[in-house]
């Protein structure tokens, strides 16, 4: 009886365990089905700005086919041409010039210099002086001086235009030989011969080396050897008085074919009262009161 009774016990207890294993199985998804558990929430990432539009670039190197780097090309020194050789004016030592009339009188007070006759090699006036006038140049230089003579009648000049309320003053007066020389060198030098010989007095042809001939200017200095200075008071004045001292204006206007030189009021000469009266009336140069008119002029 108890054996019984214990295998009955058994048989229960082993179908009890069987309903609890059937029970638990049936709380397990079937296999394929989804979860029935509440799934996580994600976290919500804050909503940002779309990138601002970049315009696409040239890919570097590393990212494009790659290219075969050239070797670096030396760079080569830029060509240079030899500096252009400018022609060498000669100096007035060596250089051709014209056959000129040597004057046979260089001391006369009348004498004859211009482009056709000239005075001796190394003339030098033997009776230099300083006039008593105001000069722009330093006291003691050399072109304040003058042959005794056309001095002393240039104090008289001065003195006579500064009663009338115009006051002068000299700018350049004579010139040695050697000074004439360097001077005209430079102006080869620096344009050429025949350029040169449009404005500058070959060595010996100037009329400053005669000791007879000064540049004037007003006191002031304004226009000093320059072409304004004709139509000022003090052109006016020398224009009207200087035959009264003995000095005309050498290089008159509208006689530059005879004289060959350009217009120039403030160069006066020093001729003598008698000859400068009688140029100043007439209305001439020094050539034709002499009849030395260039042909070239008298073709004209």
């Amino acid at each position: 009886m108890n054996i019984l009774h214990n295998r009955k016990k058994y048989r229960l207890a082993l179908v009890t365990s069987a309903i609890v294993l059937l029970a638990g199985c049936s709380s397990l998804a079937a296999p394929g089905q989804p979860e029935t558990s509440t799934p996580e929430t994600p976290s919500v990432q804050p909503e940002t700005s779309p990138p601002a539009e970049t315009k696409p670039t040239e890919p570097n190197q590393s990212e494009a086919e790659p290219v075969k780097e050239k070797p670096a090309e030396q760079e080569k020194p830029a060509e240079t041409k030899p500096p252009k050789q400018e022609p060498v004016n000669k100096p007035s030592d060596s250089i051709e010039l014209p056959d000129l009339a040597v004057v046979a009188e260089p001391q006369s007070m009348t004498v004859l210099v211009n482009k056709q006759q000239k005075l001796p090699e190394n003339y030098t006036p033997n009776d230099l002086v300083f006039p008593n006038v105001p000069f722009l140049l330093p006291e003691k230089s050399e072109k304040r001086k003058m042959r005794k003579e056309a001095a002393e009648a240039l104090q008289q000049l001065f003195a006579a235009a500064k009663t009338d309320g115009v006051s002068l003053a000299g700018v350049s007066a004579y010139r040695s030989h050697a000074y004439q020389k360097a001077l005209f060198n430079r102006y080869v030098q620096k344009d050429g011969l025949e350029k040169a010989r449009t404005y500058s007095a070959i060595p010996g042809t100037s009329e400053h080396e005669t000791g007879l001939s000064i540049d004037v200017s007003g006191i002031n200095g304004k226009c000093a050897a320059e072409s304004c200075f004709g139509g000022t008071k003090e052109a006016e004045w020398l224009a009207q008085h200087s035959a009264e001292f003995g000095y005309i204006i050498r290089y008159p206007e509208g006689k530059d074919g005879i004289t060959g030189y350009m217009y120039e009021p403030w160069h006066i000469r020093y001729v003598g009262v008698d000859v400068a009266k009688e140029i100043s009336e007439k209305g001439i140069t020094l050539e034709e009161y002499f009849g030395a008119v260039p042909v070239t002029a008298e073709s004209n």
